[in-house]
Formats: C-alpha cells, structure tokens, sequence
C-alpha cells in the first residue's frame, strides 16, 4: 500500500465507559441482540501484576451496537449470566486477532463462540511478514492506530479514559478488515485453508487446558541444573514458596522472585548469611524499575513485595540443602514414545542421528519449496514438530504419511497439500 497510513487516534463514536453493573451489561446485549453482522471482540489480563491468568477487561463491537467495554470480573461478581450475551450474539462469527490469546478467558467465564475469524491467521495465511493488529491494519486500511498501553496492568481501578480508548481501538477496525482479508482469502484460493485454521483454533482454544504435569519445572532455564539434583532441590524449595506467597497476596510470583534469581540460588547454594547476602537478586524485595509509566502500576505491589523479607528464601534455601540424597528431585525422563518427542536441537539431529537429519533436510526443502510457490509462510504449510517427529522415527518410509499427519494434528488442507511431496522425499 503506497499511501501514507493515518492516525487514528480514537474510536469514531468516541471512547466508550465500563461496563461493570448489571443493567449497563443488559443494555448492551439488548444492544447487540437488535444489531447484526460479525462481532469483533478482544481481551486485556494484568498478566506480570497478578498471580492469575484471567480476564480484566473484554471489548466488543458489533455494527448496529457499537463498543462495549465489559469488565467481566466486576460483572460476575453481581452474578450476571452470560449465556445472555452467547444468546444475543448467536451464530455471529467473532473476529479476534491472536485468538489463541484470549478464547481461553473467554471459555473460563461461559462466552460460546460459534464460529471464527483470526485476522492474525488470515494475515500469516497471506504471507505478511508483519502480523501484530497494528501492522495489518495498516497494511490493508492504511491506518496506524495509537496504541501506548500493551503491558499496562488492566486490574488497575477506575481505568484511565486513555487505557480504555486504546483497549476500544482493538476492536474498533476489526470488522472493516476482515472484509478486506476474506477478500484476499479468495483471491488467492486460501479461504478454504482459512476456515479449517479458524475452526481447529476455536475448537482448540476453549478446550480445557491441562496443567503442566510438574510446575516448578516450569522455571525458566530449569534444564541448566539438569545434573544437580541438589540444585533441583533448592530451584523446587523456592518455587513451591512463591507460588504459595504469590497466589496468597495474588501478585505475579516473578514480582516476588524472579526466575533468573531463583536459578542462581541453586546454582550458588549459599549455606550461610554471607553467601546469601552475596546474591544479590534474593536480597531486592522491590525489583521493578523502568523509568516510565510502568512505574506507577508497579508501585501499587511495593508493600507486598516489602512484606515477603529475604529471610524468606534464606530460609527455604536452607531447609532444601538440608535435604537427605534420597528427597533430592530429578529431571523427569522423556516420553516413552519418542516419535512424540523428537528433538529440537539440530546438534542431536546432525551429529547423532545423520541419517535422519539428512531425510529431515530433504523434507524441509520440499516443504520451503512449497511455501514459495504458495507464497506461505512454511510454518503456516505445517507445524515444524509434526515434521521432525515424523522424519524422528526409524521407518518413515514405510508409513502413511498423510494419516501420520493427520494424526499429529495437521488440518486437511495442509494433508492435501504435501503428503505427496513428502511421501517422496523420505523414501
């Protein structure tokens, strides 16, 4: 697109208020009850301020209706029902752009989507090298929209007149442009590849999600202290008490203690109060400092971080290098079925495994082949692990590669697409 994009600084009917009584929420479904047409929608967490995941803030729009900012927390709390709004919205098709990001919030409340739009998927489908919302609208609409307050904490009450004109611009233009991708869909004979994404996303994105089978190994760069069990220990001892203080003062657990610090603990093990001073990230009860803005949301968990004192996880450290061999913990083993697990790391393939690194390399290039003359992204064309577990296995060539993908998850039309092509760079 030639032109120079515009701003667009507001909504065009203005920046609408909070939604959070139940009349004001009956009103709007009235409202959209008597409106027609697609329904764009969006979401806003306080993830990085509070201990859970849920939504602080959901946003719609629908024409006919208008925008609502709805805060579903304030909401459920008076006991509103949903199913009100899934019945006043019916089939409606809702866009959402990223809506891995935020079908989960909405399942967790009752919100039934019937059917999907994911501008971001149609956007990647077509081959933009750029697919945040702000970039794709500018693309097809030649609008820039003023967008300042990402990774604000969306709990915070009342919320500024500016959050809520930003959280109302994520819906505001969501109609208008998928008109526009459905339009580039078809044209390039990808609107049917598109409705399978957007019906394997919805499907997928209200399914139950199933928590990790080992929490604390979700600390990141866990798998540094592999062979330290001892080391396990005190990396498991202070997770567990972070995960009890945060869901307790219901605070994000990294603004009590980070996982960087939590990991050079158990690496250093500091068995007296000199060691321990000398790590300095366990000794910070306010860490958050970044000169903006921030700063002032930041401010409100100031007196939890102060409650929580080092003494804390000086004393947890302890209690964990106190522990007999036989309590230390272990890294879990891998699957027993490999072909779910093949490895990342080409180092594995290349030097261990040659011979499937070679069938692996010869896949990719057919797939990349195919993406280019598709003119889509390959991961877009396939999900790179289904292909790597495939080319993982000790007989690939003797399998049915089209039902070996369909098995792993890949839609029909991805099936369609390579299954041949694969099939013969494997033999």
């Amino acid at each position: 697109m030639d032109r120079e994009p515009r701003l667009q600084a507001e909504p065009r009917d203005g920046v609408p208020d909070i939604i959070d009584t139940p009349s004001g929420y009956r009103r709007y479904c009235s409202r959209l009850r008597e409106a027609s047409g697609p329904l764009a929608a969006d979401a806003e967490r306080a993830s990085g301020f509070r201990y859970g995941h849920e939504d602080w803030l959901i946003q719609f729009k629908r024409e006919g209706a208008g925008i609502g900012l709805l805060d579903p927390v304030a909401l459920t709390q008076t006991g509103v029902d949903w199913n009100e709004f899934n019945d006043a919205v019916g089939e409606a098709t809702w866009i959402i752009h990223d809506a891995v990001q935020d079908l989960p919030g909405f399942a967790q409340i009752g919100l039934k989507p019937q059917a999907l739009f994911d501008t971001e998927i149609a956007a990647r489908l077509l081959g933009l090298h750029r697919f945040g919302l702000a970039a794709v609208t500018e693309h097809y609409l030649g609008i820039t929209l003023a967008k300042e307050h990402s990774a604000a904490d969306w709990s915070y009450r009342p919320l500024p007149r500016d959050w809520r004109n930003y959280a109302a611009l994520d819906v505001e233009l969501l109609i208008e442009l998928e008109r526009l991708l459905l339009e580039e869909l078809k044209r390039h004979g990808k609107d049917e590849w598109a409705r399978q994404e957007f019906a394997y996303t919805l499907r997928e994105g209200v399914r139950p999600r199933a928590g990790h089978p080992v929490p604390w190994m979700r600390i990141s760069r866990i798998t540094t202290l592999s062979r330290d069990r001892r080391g396990l220990a005190v990396a498991k001892a202070l997770w567990e008490e972070r995960d009890c203080l945060a869901r307790r003062y219901d605070i994000a657990p990294g603004l009590l203690l980070s996982d960087a610090a939590i990991i050079e603990a158990a690496q250093r093990k500091p068995r007296n109060a000199r060691e321990f001073r000398l790590i300095r990230s366990l000794n910070e009860r306010v860490r958050m400092h970044t000169g903006g803005e921030q700063d002032k949301m930041f401010e409100r968990y100031a007196p939890i971080q102060r409650a929580v004192k080092p003494n804390v996880w000086k004393t947890v450290i302890q209690q964990a290098l106190a522990l007999p061999a036989d309590q230390w913990p272990s890294m879990p083993p891998a699957p027993a079925d490999s072909q779910a697990n093949a490895p990342r790391s080409m180092k594995v393939w290349s030097i261990r495994h040659p011979e499937r690194y070679e069938r692996l390399q010869a896949v990719r290039h057919v797939i990349n082949q195919i993406a280019e003359d598709t003119r889509t992204p390959a991961e877009m064309i396939v999900k790179p692990q289904i292909i790597r577990n495939l080319c993982w296995t000790d007989d690939p060539g003797g399998r049915d590669v089209a039902e070996f993908l369909t098995q792993q998850g890949a839609r029909p039309w991805q099936v369609s697409l390579i299954a041949a092509s694969v099939s013969r760079a494997i033999m």
